[in-house]
């Protein structure tokens, strides 16, 4: 069933620090209560392709949020694909601390929680960047369902999102919360070499973590977006559908 949905932009207050987060938002149209989903951005930030991901889960039935965690210093805007978009992305990744980013998934969290058509449970996905943030934000929160495809910097000690414990470490909070994670990842990732995918699939089992590593043969990073030249359909579309059975199992 596809579900007719509202889009609109909104902005979010963060308590911490007095900002705004400036956000995508894509929800059914029929009354009833649903599910809320967080859509974590890659480096180039909340762009066409992350709205379209984000209106893609809400027409699955869930209320869908993309925030822009760039909002401290590129806000309501993002960045192009290609070499001078990926610079810029790391720069922007480079100012990101951890404190401010669960600050801004915690403001999301209280938004949603606020609205009368969000039901109890909140799954998040996130790609490459927005991937980490889905693993860390699972690990702190009660985030039911994680799709983390293609996230890295989890093992990265060099950004400040990794200070003071790096991600990968804190596999034991997502079973506390009980959530069930599957990492998604081609097996040619330049970012995510296969030793880290080893360490990952360790520390998740030795936490007792749900989870599944779910590795595509001869595929690159970045296989999920059809406007990179990376895009692999058969990924994208078995990525797709192991996402809709998480989320229809673990958001019930």
């Amino acid at each position: 069933m596809s579900h007719e949905i509202a889009q609109q932009a909104l902005a979010i207050a963060v308590a911490e620090d007095q900002s705004e987060i400036d956000c995508w938002i894509a929800r059914p149209t029929a009354p009833g209560r649903y599910p809320a989903v967080i859509v974590g951005m890659e480096l180039f930030g909340v762009n066409e392709h992350i709205r379209d991901v984000t209106a893609r889960v809400a027409r699955l039935g869930y209320v869908a949020i993309a925030p822009n965690f760039y909002h401290r210093t590129l806000p309501n805007d993002s960045l192009p694909f290609g070499d001078e978009g990926r610079d810029r992305g790391f720069k922007q990744l480079h100012a990101m601390t951890r404190p401010n980013v669960l600050a801004d998934v915690r403001a999301v969290l209280g938004y949603l929680h606020t609205q009368p058509d969000v039901s109890e449970k909140t799954g998040f996905i996130g790609f490459s960047m927005g991937g980490y943030i889905a693993f860390l934000a699972a690990t702190q929160f009660d985030i039911a369902a994680c799709a983390c495809v293609y996230g890295g910097w989890l093992h990265n000690p060099d950004i400040a999102l990794n200070q003071p414990d790096l991600a990968v470490t804190l596999a034991p909070g997502i079973a506390r919360h009980n959530g069930k994670i599957i990492y998604f990842v081609g097996e040619l990732d330049h970012a995510i070499p296969p030793e880290h995918r080893t360490e990952l699939a360790r520390q998740l089992a030795a936490a007792n973590v749900r989870h599944e590593v779910v590795v595509y043969p001869g595929k690159p990073h970045g296989y999920f977006c059809e406007l990179r030249d990376t895009f692999d359909e058969e990924a994208r579309d078995n990525t797709w559908l192991r996402v809709q059975q998480l989320f229809a199992e673990e958001l019930a």
